[in-house]
């Protein structure tokens, strides 16, 4: 069992070091989709960017996870990265949204990510009422028939911990 376990110690290490080595480093800007401003209020327009698709390339942009849609990415003027525009709808809910591009030679795809938050004059709108369910709620809030209830339930719990108490003394029901 020893001779098998170093062996295969020794490859399970190799491999998780060559996948680690493979890795992109966490926030490396290159190969990336770059949003900006990365964080907008509903209603806002957003500026994605990127160098992957060479100079003078072309991508096509996709914020259907916000509900904006396809947009187009093309190389500015005195730019190398293919930049592109598109607006966050109004009624986008706060949440962190992905953004992704697809460059149009290489077929290389990029992804971004965009948070949208409340505006600030804007309140969080929460549920107001009831759920029609039928479960509990059935007569209502009367006084008069809380009562009754109550006396009733205490009514039923002595009843029972007198027969347990008779019962277990011998004397039957």
């Amino acid at each position: 069992m020893r001779r098998t376990a170093r062996p295969l110690t020794a490859t399970v290490l190799a491999v998780a070091a060559a996948a680690l080595a493979a890795a992109p480093a966490h926030g490396a800007p290159a190969g990336e989709l770059r949003v900006s401003p990365a964080s907008v209020e509903p209603g806002e327009h957003v500026t994605v960017r990127t160098p992957v698709c060479g100079a003078g390339g072309t991508a096509t942009g996709d914020a259907s996870a916000v509900g904006a849609g396809a947009f187009g990415l093309a190389p500015g003027r005195h730019e190398t990265a293919a930049t592109g525009r598109f607006r966050v709808p109004p009624s986008a809910q706060p949440g962190t949204y992905e953004i992704t591009a697809t460059c149009a030679g290489s077929g290389r795809r990029v992804t971004g990510d965009l948070v949208v938050t409340l505006a600030a004059g804007r309140a969080q709108v929460h549920p107001r009422g009831s759920v029609k369910t039928g479960v509990g709620g059935a007569l209502g809030t009367d006084p008069v028939q809380t009562a009754a209830g109550v006396a009733a339930l205490a009514v039923a719990a002595a009843g029972g911990t007198w027969l347990l108490h008779r019962r277990a003394r011998g004397d039957g029901i």
